[in-house]
């Protein structure tokens, strides 16, 4: 891909649980470069830099911020479990995976990015919309005209959600929504994670009625982990500016050895882990792979909360030479 003239490029960011670090060196490399993004996108982790890097955009805040907010993030607490679980042990974990479907309650993200985005002063979906004075002549649907969009899976309907411009398929008003709760719902990992409970309101979509009622949400990563294409063009049009995605694993990786399934533990533990895994890690489309910065994370699982500061020092590095090779290679083409 040849490096544009005005620097200006949509981001998409790959969910990777703690290996978000790595995203965030990819990007200060692009934009010390000179980069600038009008619209950012991203699944779970990617999610969370994603809406961090539209909120410092908009306020107006250098993008160097991205690495302090992120080394604040006490992953530990991602873990944080009950009184009834601490009392109980995994009889406690049993009682609060059946009464929430998942084994940890997720309000540490809450409490974290909510707070960060209070600081920089951007809250809500309304603070992201792109007005015709940010973009004039631009060609994008009113509903679309957000600087960030989150993807969720809803289990419900069984459909791919791209937040903020599906809240209306759900009786919502896209503006009055609040930024971390749309990111909570993104990372929520099936079992890990209690899935979001969003009051959906009675809608018609596509020409099917959906009766009010709510429906659950949880980390998009089940059906799309790197949307790459989520800002392609669907008029014919060309693009004014392409799309940069960043992924969380090397170009090439190794398939992983096939491991048995004998019992219910072992079904639950192997969804987990295709989940976590992602096939999508493993082959990326030529035209996608193109457009993509590819950090390698090792062995790193999404959900090794305990990383140390050495791991995630590495994960940092390793996403700025990706992206430093990225621009060498974009500069010959």
């Amino acid at each position: 891909m040849t490096e544009p003239a005005d620097k200006r490029a949509d981001l998409v960011l790959e969910g990777g649980g703690v290996k978000g670090i790595g995203l965030v060196g990819a990007i200060l490399v692009l934009t010390d470069a000179g980069f600038t993004f009008p619209r950012v996108a991203g699944t779970s982790a990617g999610a969370i830099v994603a809406s961090l890097l539209a909120a410092l955009q908009t306020a107006g805040e250098p993008p160097s911020r991205l690495r302090s907010f992120v080394e604040q993030i006490d992953y530990s607490q991602f873990e944080r479990k009950d009184s009834l679980q601490r009392m109980n042990g995994r009889l406690g974990d049993v009682v609060h995976l059946l009464r929430h479907m998942g084994l940890h309650d997720g309000d540490y993200l809450i409490e974290w990015l909510g707070g960060v985005l209070d600081e920089i002063g951007v809250t809500t979906f309304r603070q992201l919309r792109i007005s015709e004075s940010d973009d004039p002549g631009m060609a994008l649907p009113e509903g679309c005209r957000y600087r960030l969009v989150v993807h969720t899976a809803d289990i419900t309907r069984g459909k791919l959600v791209r937040l903020p411009w599906d809240y209306p398929d759900y009786g919502a008003a896209p503006d009055d929504q609040r930024i971390v709760d749309a990111v909570r719902a993104s990372m929520s990992i099936p079992i890990f994670f209690d899935p979001v409970r969003f009051p959906a309101q009675a809608a018609t979509v596509g020409g099917v009625a959906y009766p009010a009622g709510s429906v659950t949400w949880v980390d998009g990563g089940l059906l799309s982990n790197f949307p790459v294409e989520v800002f392609d063009r669907g008029d014919g049009e060309p693009e004014r500016w392409p799309t940069i995605g960043i992924k969380l694993s090397a170009r090439q990786t190794v398939m992983p050895p096939p491991q048995p399934v004998h019992n219910i533990a072992e079904v639950l533990r192997g969804c987990l882990r295709s989940l976590l895994a992602n096939a999508d890690r493993y082959y990326v489309d030529p035209a996608k792979a193109a457009r993509t910065i590819f950090v390698d994370s090792g062995d790193i699982k999404a959900t090794d909360f305990h990383l140390t500061l050495d791991a995630q020092h590495v994960l940092f590095q390793n996403g700025e030479r990706a992206a430093h090779e990225y621009l060498a290679a974009a500069a010959k083409a």
